[in-house]
């Protein structure tokens, strides 16, 4: 096999850097406010963004989920809401030591995530976890049109990474049709966490196959050095 080219690694957050915790959503509402009603209703309008994620790529915010609900976004309420999700945000303790030795092999490192949340929630968690410096580039669904496995998602970080080529670039997902489907159809290698109890109803029309698979982050770094033909 002939040495590849690999210009940057593209990480998945949730499920990937952040390690998959199975919770019942509707509890971060019923945590946010003490309106029953109202904390179905915006559960309930949460699911449905994420139905139009998942059916039409289609991407949207948090602002739409209580647009939806049929409220206005309320700071404190949110505050809440990210409160309750505070435990289940954190990164992987092997990230970091992934992320600069990557980095030491002059590979640029990418974020690519189909949120609701918005970029200011996502480098508050990057900042506390002490990430904010092994990222070169990071692209928020809720800040685009489409999300994965729309190739407008994944050409768009690549544009944020300066990266021409899809071949040259790796991306790390643990969902089989958003992350390694969508990658592959743009050109990416791509390499699979498969740890995510993810819902048949968040299950897509295909899934991919990766290029690798692997149990732990740390396992990437010797994947990659195989690519490039590195000893």
């Amino acid at each position: 096999m002939q040495p590849a080219t690999i210009d940057a690694v593209v990480f998945d957050w949730g499920g990937t850097l952040t390690p998959w915790h199975t919770v019942d959503p509707i509890e971060a509402w019923l945590a946010a406010t003490d309106d029953a009603d109202l904390a179905a209703r915006l559960h309930e309008a949460e699911l449905e963004v994420w139905r139009r994620s998942q059916v039409e790529h289609r991407s949207a915010t948090m602002e739409d989920v209580f647009t939806l609900a049929g409220v206005d976004l309320d700071d404190q309420t949110l505050t809440t809401f990210h409160g309750w999700w505070e435990p289940h945000t954190y990164i992987d303790p092997e990230a970091p030591a992934l992320l600069a030795a990557l980095r030491d092999r002059g590979i640029k490192i990418g974020v690519l995530s189909n949120t609701i949340w918005s970029r200011a929630e996502h480098e508050r968690i990057f900042a506390r976890d002490g990430m904010t410096g092994l990222i070169d580039a990071d692209v928020y669904s809720s800040e685009i049109e489409h999300t994965k496995p729309h190739a407008e998602a994944f050409l768009a970080i690549l544009g944020a990474l300066g990266v021409d080529d899809p071949a040259t670039a790796v991306f790390v997902g643990d969902r089989p049709f958003d992350d390694i489907h969508g990658a592959q159809a743009v050109g990416m290698r791509t390499i699979l966490i498969p740890h995510s109890e993810i819902p048949d109803s968040q299950r897509g029309y295909a899934d991919g196959q990766p290029d690798a698979i692997v149990q732990r982050l740390s396992e990437i770094l010797d994947v990659v050095d195989t690519w490039r033909g590195s000893c």
